[in-house]
């Protein structure tokens, strides 16, 4: 069954907002820094969907809508990747869900794993967030 997921890819003076997850067994990619989103509700679109994510994790909303980026089939889950400008500073955003946020350097990200402040330690990316670190990545080069 595949299901879809609606995550949003915020920048920010050069950086990019990723949420760490959990240190829980049952979500998937417990402990992984990933991006801000979630499940699409039945009945739901996906450009809504990421909107009421970032108000139930970070309290956020952004003043216009987000455009989408790209979506992405891996076989069991589509991703819609959202993508714009975090326009608060990130001392304004509420961490609701995660055990940290950051706001990290494309250097960071490419190098697969990310420090946590909240941690005292490094963590890796979810294996998700490589797909739109390449996309990123191949957008430099182009």
């Amino acid at each position: 069954m595949t299901y879809s997921v609606a995550l949003a890819m915020l920048q920010r003076d050069g950086c990019w907002l990723l949420q760490l997850r959990d240190d829980i067994d049952t979500i998937i990619y417990p402990g992984h820094w990933g991006l801000f989103g979630g499940h699409v509700e039945a009945g739901e679109a996906p450009e809504q969907a990421v909107l009421r994510e970032l108000e139930e994790e970070i309290g956020w909303r952004p003043e216009t809508a987000l455009p989408l980026w790209f979506s992405h089939d891996n076989g069991s889950r589509i991703a819609h990747v959202f993508r714009g400008d975090l326009t608060d500073p990130i001392e304004r955003l509420h961490l609701q869900e995660g055990q940290d946020l950051k706001l990290t350097s494309m250097e960071e990200l490419s190098s697969g794993h990310v420090w946590s402040d909240h941690c005292g330690e490094t963590r890796p990316i979810a294996p998700g967030l490589r797909v739109v670190i390449d996309r990123l990545l191949a957008e430099a080069d182009g």
